[in-house]
């Protein structure tokens, strides 16, 4: 594998390759568990993840990263192999969450600055040694047209700290996913998430390239634009594809090499249905495909259910929703294809 960041970047959205976002805190993980009924303790966070890092159809043919936790990127498997040489060893890219956290900025109810920078280059030079060569910073936009949030002061705080981090990555030889998440949790409607999405984007390319980051070296992970999830009327996956692809083509430049977008609360069968009605609409001057957590997780997470004898059920979950994901990365999927399997 080259080391070039371009090279990993570009590998990163190899064709119909997506990255599973494995980089549940231990408080969130915890949450997932409780819903399945299983203990979180570390080794059943590492059987859980080791039985999707060892899940060989998935993970050879439709994952080309997986972003992991500080625990988990200095976990061994059971049989005392580093769950990073497992990622690796399946031809896929470790990476790295490396933010703090959202955390509420003063003055401005309602909006967040994502914490993390302080000793940053300090871990991500730990991060390089431990074999990640990808990191993950995710900054929150929410929306709530009643407070007038988010406020311009917070887009500005959150993209500066995303160029930053971005610019400390690269000088580690780590390409960063920069992650600016305009929140789909509200009552809003398609026009308002895409007027934010919009003031996100061209503050965020305005930072990095004061930072001077090299673009070809980053990976943007964005929402779809997409209505709220309380809003009256939602848009179909048609009118998401359109109006995504319409903004990133007024603010994401040529020289990304791929948008990996999240799945932002969406389920599973969303997802991918949207992922693919932007990918039929191409093509376009990037590569576009999933970088999902709980939109790939959640079925494996249930069909295991922590118990050994599942592993098998839980591996077929895993590789049923990446081979779906990756297919719609092609704009090839089909709704008869979930009834199918």
């Amino acid at each position: 594998m080259s080391e070039r960041l371009e090279d990993i970047a570009v590998a990163m959205v190899a064709n119909g390759k997506g990255i599973l976002a494995a980089d549940e805190s231990s408080g969130t993980i915890k949450k997932r568990f409780d819903v399945i009924g299983v203990e979180s303790t570390a080794d059943s966070r590492r059987d859980y993840r080791e039985m999707m890092f060892r899940t060989k159809e998935a993970m050879t043919k439709y994952i080309s990263g997986v972003i992991l936790y500080d625990e988990t990127i200095r976990q061994n498997a059971a049989d005392g192999t580093p769950l990073v040489e497992l990622i690796k060893a399946a031809g896929a890219i470790p990476g790295i969450k490396v933010d703090a956290g959202a955390k509420a900025i003063v003055n401005f109810p309602g909006d967040t600055i994502t914490e993390g920078l302080d000793g940053l280059r300090e871990r991500l030079a730990d991060y390089y040694r431990l074999g990640a060569r990808f990191a993950k910073w995710r900054a929150v936009i929410d929306i709530d047209t009643g407070r007038n949030v988010p406020s311009a002061y917070s887009i500005s705080a959150n993209t500066q700290a995303l160029a930053r981090y971005a610019a400390l990555c690269q000088e580690a030889g780590i390409v960063p996913i920069v992650e600016p998440e305009v929140l789909m949790d509200g009552a809003h409607d398609i026009d308002t998430c895409y007027d934010v999405t919009k003031a996100t984007l061209v503050k965020l390319y305005d930072e990095l390239y004061a930072a001077r980051v090299k673009l070809e070296g980053t990976i943007l992970k964005p929402n779809m634009v997409i209505s709220g999830k309380k809003a009256a009327r939602q848009a179909s996956a048609e009118e998401i594809a359109e109006k995504t692809i319409r903004l990133f083509r007024e603010t994401v430049p040529a020289a990304v090499p791929g948008i990996a977008f999240l799945s932002g609360g969406q389920s599973d069968e969303e997802a991918t249905a949207n992922l693919n009605a932007i990918n039929a609409i191409g093509p376009h001057p990037w590569k576009l495909t999933f970088s999902y957590g709980r939109a790939l997780q959640a079925a494996p997470q249930k069909a295991w259910s922590g118990k050994a004898e599942n592993l098998g059920a839980g591996q077929a979950a895993f590789t049923h929703r990446a081979h779906m994901n990756h297919l719609a990365a092609l704009g090839q999927w089909k709704s008869a294809l979930e009834k199918a399997a």
